[in-house]
C-alpha cells in the first residue's frame, strides 16, 4: 500500500475484551466446551415490557430520523430519571443520547479536548478510555491503584498529579467500576470533586453500572455534591447494563449546556441519531418497572458472593469483594512469578487457561494491571462453578 494510515488508526489497539470473546466463540464453534467470563454484558434477556415498546414503535411506523440529541420524550424521561435517582436537575437541552455510553464519551471528549490536553484516568481502567483520549489527540495520564486501595484514587493523589501537569483538561471517573467493581463513597467523591473544582477541570463521570450495587450501598453521582461540581461534570449513563439492553445501543450524557450543545453537534455529523425504535424502548425502560431489574441485581449479588468466596479459596489467589457492576479482579501475581510454563504476563496466563482448560477470562494487562485478571459474573451459577474448578486446576498445574 503506497498511502499511510493516520497516526490515530495506527495507535489504536484492538479491544482485549472483544478479542477474548471472539477467540472463545471460535473455540466453542469448533466443539470445545468454553466457559466465557470475558463478556461485559448481562446474560439476562431484555425484559418483555421494554421489547414490546420497540415492537409497538415499529408497528406505528416510528422508523425515521430523529433529532441528533434524541427525541424530546426520551430526553424528558432522562431529566426525570436524574431527579428521581440522583437528585440532579437538568433541562432537556442539557442532555443528548448516543448509540451507547461509549459514543457519548467520545463525543464529549471531542467537544472539550484540544491537541495534547491531559485527561486523568484511574488505573485499572476500562479499555476504551485511553484509546478514546488518544483518538481526539489528547494525552491519557494514568493514576495507579491496587487492591490495597480498593482500586480507588484519593483526592490527595489526584491533587498531586494535577500539580505536576501542564495542561490538564478532565478526569474520567467510573463508579461502579469496570473492571474492578469498586464503588466510591460520598466522602471520597466529595474530596475528588473539591480537587477538580480547585483545578477547574472537567469530570466525566461514567455511571453506566449505577443500578448494579450490592451490600446495601448507595450510588452517589459526583455531580450532585455541589453546584460547582455539577458545573464541571458530564454524567454518562445508559440502558445497556441495568436493563440488559447492550445490543440496543443507547447511552446518554448530561452536563453543562455549552458542552452538551457542541457534543450533540459533533454527533450530528458522525452517527446522526440513535435508532428511533430503541429510543422508544428506552423511555419505557426509564419510566416503567416490572421488577426485572431488581431481580437481575439480586442474581448478580448472589453470583458475586459465590465467585469471590471460591476465588479466595484458591491457594495464592486474593480477591476483594466488589461493591458494584458484575466483575471481580483477583490478584494472580504469585502464578506469574512461580510457574513452569514460561508465563510472564496476565495475557500469557489467560491464553494458557483458555487453550488448555477452556475458560475465557480477560488479562489485567488489558486494563493496565498486569498482576490481575478480570472475571465477569454475568454468567449462570452452573458455569461459574464449573469454570472456577477449571481455573483452579489450571493454576495448580503450572507450578
Amino acid at each position: 500500500m503506497s498511502t499511510t494510515l493516520s497516526h490515530r488508526a495506527r495507535a489504536i489497539k484492538p479491544s482485549p475484551t472483544l478479542t477474548v470473546s471472539a477467540l472463545a466463540k471460535k473455540m466453542k464453534s469448533e466443539g470445545h466446551d468454553v466457559i466465557n467470563f470475558g463478556v461485559g454484558e448481562p446474560d439476562f434477556n431484555t425484559p418483555d415490557y421494554i421489547k414490546n415498546a420497540a415492537k409497538k414503535a415499529i408497528d406505528e411506523n416510528f422508523t425515521r430520523y430523529t433529532a441528533a440529541a434524541g427525541i424530546p420524550e426520551l430526553r424528558e424521561a432522562i431529566v426525570e430519571k436524574f431527579k428521581k435517582d440522583n437528585d440532579l436537575d437538568y433541562a432537556a437541552d442539557q442532555i443528548f443520547v448516543s448509540p451507547g455510553a461509549k459514543a457519548s464519551i467520545i463525543h464529549i471528549l471531542m467537544a472539550i479536548c484540544d491537541l495534547r490536553d491531559e485527561v486523568l484516568i484511574p488505573s485499572p481502567y476500562w479499555v476504551s478510555y485511553t484509546s478514546q483520549v488518544e483518538m481526539v489527540d489528547g494525552h491519557p495520564i494514568l493514576l495507579p491503584t491496587n487492591m490495597s486501595t480498593n482500586f480507588k484514587i484519593t483526592a490527595q493523589q489526584l491533587d498531586d498529579a494535577l500539580n505536576s501537569l501542564g495542561n490538564p483538561k478532565a478526569l474520567i471517573l467510573n463508579s461502579p467500576n469496570n473492571p474492578t467493581g469498586s464503588v466510591y463513597s460520598k466522602d471520597e467523591l466529595l474530596g475528588i470533586a473539591e480537587v477538580c473544582v480547585k483545578h477547574n477541570i472537567f469530570i466525566i463521570s461514567d455511571e453506566i453500572y449505577e443500578k448494579l450495587i450490592y451490600d446495601g450501598e448507595k450510588h452517589v453521582s459526583i455531580a450532585s455534591l455541589s453546584p460547582e461540581a455539577k458545573e464541571l461534570t458530564i454524567v454518562i449513563n445508559g440502558v445497556s447494563k441495568a436493563y440488559a439492553m447492550t445490543g440496543w445501543r443507547l447511552g446518554y450524557a448530561a452536563g453543562p449546556m455549552e458542552v452538551i450543545k457542541y457534543a450533540s453537534r459533533i454527533q450530528s455529523h458522525t452517527i446522526s441519531n440513535v435508532n428511533s425504535m430503541t429510543q422508544k424502548a428506552a423511555i419505557v425502560a426509564l419510566t416503567e418497572d416490572d421488577g426485572s431489574i431488581e431481580n437481575m441485581r439480586k442474581q448478580f449479588e448472589k453470583r458475586r458472593n459465590f465467585l469471590v468466596k471460591e476465588l479466595n479459596s484458591i491457594p495464592n489467589v486474593r480477591c476483594t469483594l466488589p461493591k458494584g457492576a458484575f466483575y471481580a479482579m483477583p490478584d494472580i501475581s504469585y502464578y506469574l512469578q512461580n510457574n513452569n510454563k514460561n508465563i510472564t504476563s496476565s495475557a500469557d496466563l489467560c491464553t494458557y487457561i483458555l487453550k488448555n482448560y477452556y475458560v475465557a477470562i480477560v488479562p489485567g494487562l488489558a486494563f493496565g494491571a498486569n498482576n490481575y485478571v478480570r472475571f465477569s459474573y454475568a454468567n449462570s451459577m452452573e458455569n461459574i462453578e464449573k469454570g472456577l474448578k477449571r481455573f483452579a486446576e489450571g493454576l495448580k498445574n503450572i507450578i
